[in-house]
């Protein structure tokens, strides 16, 4: 997925968490943050940030003409040696690589992978791909079909890296928690049903649930996987202005169980 009209600015602040305040072209403008989780570790006064212009805001009625979409993330030791394609050098020489941090990002990203046969390890191109699908009380993101068996997808963007393990949630979410109850409930309908991350960035080396934030969200996916649902994680090429899905990151479950 691409975003049009994206320059490179400079983070300074974040009053609150819908707004933050960039530096661009020499100017202060004030843009729409497309995540309202926390972010703390990313948005660090200075750093280098993608910014999308919206020549059309007025007529929209939207608040601000800019929205943040990417803040670059300083590249450690590791990733230095390793000399990842995605890295850049700031003007300020130090080595930085892209995060996503567009919350509605990984649906759509997870759609265009779906759809072009370059993901699913036992179905590389999966039938009836649909958006936004309802079953029984439930929403489900994605749905789509496997030589016929219908299967559910919720998919979950992140943004948190922890010493090289992206981790889901930041912050408590119960509405994560029903969503993996739910998808295990198809299961025993006799449906097929996945939980996807998408890690919005690379250089990361695995995936694990963030039992000290939310340890119920934690032991629900656990409970997700003894139910049959398949629990994936894959991390993404991301630029300024581009993420697209790349490849799967191991999945690590707390007591014991893996992915």
């Amino acid at each position: 997925m691409f975003y049009e009209n994206v320059s490179n600015g400079l983070f300074l602040s974040r009053p609150n968490r819908f707004l933050a305040r960039v530096m661009l072209n020499g100017k202060e403008i004030v843009c729409h943050v497309k995540n309202t989780g926390r972010l703390k570790e990313l948005l660090i006064p200075g750093v280098p940030v993608g910014v999308q212009h919206h020549p059309d805001a007025a007529s929209l009625g939207r608040k601000t003409e800019y929205s943040l979409i990417s803040v670059a993330k300083p590249a450690d030791e590791h990733a230095v040696l390793s000399g990842g394609r995605d890295l850049f050098r700031a003007e300020n020489g130090l080595l930085f690589r892209w995060v996503n941090i567009d919350s509605q990002a990984p649906n759509q990203a997870a759609f265009e992978w779906l759809s072009t046969g370059h993901g699913l390890p036992f179905c590389p191109r999966p039938q009836e791909i649909r958006r936004e699908v309802r079953y029984g009380l439930s929403r489900f993101d994605l749905s789509f079909s496997d030589c016929g068996t219908p299967w559910f997808m919720e998919v979950k963007g992140v943004t948190l890296d922890v010493n090289g393990t992206a981790m889901f949630p930041d912050a408590p979410t119960d509405r994560g928690i029903k969503h993996l109850d739910a998808l295990g409930a198809a299961v025993r309908d006799g449906y097929g049903a996945a939980a996807l991350f998408v890690i919005q960035m690379k250089g990361i080396s695995a995936f694990s649930p963030n039992a000290k934030t939310h340890p119920e969200f934690a032991d629900a996916l656990v409970r997700a996987k003894r139910n049959g649902v398949h629990i994936w994680a894959y991390d993404c090429l991301v630029t300024e202005d581009s993420m697209q899905i790349h490849q799967p990151v191991k999945v690590i479950l707390p007591q014991g169980h893996s992915a």
